[in-house]
C-alpha cells in the first residue's frame, strides 16, 4: 500500500495554488454559461424560425459542435486563432470563448425543447393580442420556458463546471491546475488529485441536490 500524507495541506497552499485556479474555474463556468444561454437562445430561435436561411446554420452549427469533443475544440481555437487574428490571445481568454461558443451548442437544444414544450395555445392567445412574433417570445413564450428549462439548464452549468478541469490542455490555471501544481511543489501530486477529485464530487454533488430539490418545487408550482 503506498504511504498517503495530506498533513501538509494547510490553508497557506490553498490561498497560495489552489484559490487562483478555483476563481477561474467559477469566473469560466458562469461566464460561459450566461453567453452559451444567450448564444443558445438566439440558435435555438434561428432553428424555430422556419426560415431556411437562418435554420439550416444554426442546425449545422449545433450538430458540429456537439459531435466534436470539447478537448478537441480548445486546442483547434488556441493553436488556429492566432494565425487568423495574428497575434496569441491568451490561455485564459480562449478557454471563455471556446466554452461559450462550444456550450451555446448544447443550450441551444434545451431552449429549443423548452419553447417547443410550451402550447401553441399560449402561442395562438399573444397572436390573438395582436403581439409580434418577438413580442410573443420575449413576453409570452420566454419566461414560461426558462422556468421550465432551469432544472435542465443548471445541470448543464454543472456539467460546464466539470468540464472546466479540460483547459489544462491549453495551460491554463484552473482549479485543478492548482492542485496539481501544489502536489508537485511539495512532491505529493497522487494526494493533491484525490484531494482535487473529493473537492469536485462535493460541489457537483451538492449542486446536484440543489437542482433536484428545485425541480421537485417548479413540478409543484406547474
Amino acid at each position: 500500500m503506498m504511504n498517503l500524507d495530506f498533513s501538509f495541506y494547510n490553508w497557506d497552499i490553498i490561498s497560495k495554488f489552489v484559490l487562483k485556479g478555483f476563481y477561474f474555474s467559477i469566473t469560466l463556468t458562469i461566464v460561459a454559461t450566461i453567453g452559451g444561454i444567450l448564444f443558445g437562445t438566439v440558435l435555438a430561435l434561428m432553428r424555430l424560425s422556419g426560415r431556411k436561411w437562418l435554420d439550416v446554420p444554426a442546425t449545422i452549427y449545433v450538430n458540429g459542435m456537439r459531435s466534436v469533443p470539447l478537448v478537441m475544440v480548445i486546442l483547434w481555437f488556441f493553436l488556429l486563432v492566432p494565425f487568423i487574428v495574428g497575434k496569441p490571445i491568451g490561455a485564459e481568454m480562449s478557454a471563455v470563448i471556446t466554452f461559450i461558443a462550444f456550450e451555446a451548442a448544447y443550450f441551444s437544444e434545451i431552449m429549443r425543447a423548452g419553447i417547443q414544450s410550451i402550447s401553441r395555445g399560449q402561442v395562438f392567445a399573444g397572436q390573438a393580442l395582436g403581439m409580434t412574433y418577438g413580442q410573443n417570445m420575449k413576453l409570452v413564450i420566454l419566461p414560461q420556458a426558462f422556468r421550465n428549462m432551469l432544472p435542465v439548464l443548471l445541470t448543464q452549468t454543472i456539467i460546464l463546471f466539470q468540464d472546466t478541469s479540460l483547459v489544462y490542455a491549453i495551460g491554463a490555471y484552473d482549479m485543478l491546475k492548482g492542485f496539481e501544481t501544489a502536489g508537485k511543489n511539495y512532491g505529493r501530486p497522487i494526494e493533491a488529485y484525490l484531494l482535487a477529485a473529493v473537492v469536485y464530487f462535493i460541489m457537483c454533488f451538492a449542486l446536484s441536490w440543489f437542482v433536484k430539490r428545485l425541480h421537485r418545487k417548479i413540478a409543484i408550482i406547474r
